[in-house]
């Protein structure tokens, strides 16, 4: 044991999985179902890929470029110990952390080996680095759910973001708007192209399937939100918006995407397959 204290992997290796640790632990404690399964799915994803890529990373850093990784590790464990609110931190912390990491690891020059890696992350604060004005799809989520419920046999109309039914309305914000579940299979799709290289049709595939799919799910949720409440059923309505209901709309979309890409990657083999043979 003490002769693996020498070497610099294990060191990263300890503050890695201590700082992923306490950011799990920061979103149990901040009651964030939906955002805590996706996180965890993402780190654990990440990491395998970083141990399977382990042998292949240049661990050379420089004094400045391991003070200043140091500093934003530092930084984020005395904003941990502080917080008095969660808030957009907890979106922030994944990639301040891994930037952090990566510095100490291999230097500013040694980032590009984590480029796949760190913009993956990204896609788990991205939804709270854009103003909502830029990216706002509410509009449209209102008019899909609308579209469901019409369609199902419901008496619904809407305006604007609204959306009535004769014994009660919801309103579509862009907290529930969908966005926030797109990026995440989005990054869950960058994960797939990252692990399991694809051409650039089937690339524009993936991800457009992973955009579609998270639209979708979050538009059936918005239905749901709204028959809860014309039936006066807040507390289930609490349950399925906030609570670990919301959660199964994730986790839905997650097993969808999950089954797409593996026919995808088995189409992939098929076709790979087929190609070998007719090349002997």
């Amino acid at each position: 044991m003490v002769s693996r204290l020498k070497y610099p992997e294990f060191w990263l290796l300890a503050i890695g999985a201590s700082l992923i640790a306490i950011h799990l632990v920061l979103l149990w404690k901040a009651n964030n179902s939906s955002l805590l399964g996706m996180t965890f799915l993402f780190w654990a994803a990440l990491s395998s890929l970083i141990w399977e890529k382990r042998h292949s990373f240049n661990l050379e850093s420089g004094i400045f470029s391991s003070f200043f990784g140091l500093s934003l590790i530092a930084l984020l464990l005395i904003k941990s110990i502080s917080l008095t609110s969660f808030g957009v931190f907890l979106y922030f912390y994944p990639v301040i952390f891994a930037i952090g990491l990566a510095l100490v690891a291999s230097g500013f020059k040694g980032l590009k080996q984590y480029k796949g890696e760190l913009f993956i992350l990204f896609f788990l604060s991205v939804p709270k680095l854009l103003p909502s004005s830029l990216i706002d799809i509410s509009l449209l989520t209102a008019k899909f759910a609308t579209l469901i419920l019409w369609y199902t046999g419901f008496e619904v109309t809407r305006k604007g973001t609204l959306i009535y039914l004769p014994a009660g309305s919801v309103e579509v914000y862009h907290g529930c708007s969908g966005m926030e579940l797109i990026f995440q299979l989005l990054g869950l799709a960058l994960l797939f192209l990252l692990m399991f290289p694809q051409t650039w049709k089937q690339k524009i595939l993936i991800s457009f399937v992973a955009a579609t799919l998270a639209f979708i799910v979050n538009g059936l949720r918005v239905a749901l939100m709204a028959v809860l409440v014309a039936q006066g059923q807040m507390g289930v309505f609490d349950y399925w918006h906030d609570g670990d209901g919301s959660l199964v709309f994730s986790l839905i979309a997650v097993l969808l995407f999950g089954l797409f890409c593996w026919f995808s990657l088995g189409q992939s083999e098929l076709r790979n397959k087929d190609t070998t043979e007719s090349s002997k």
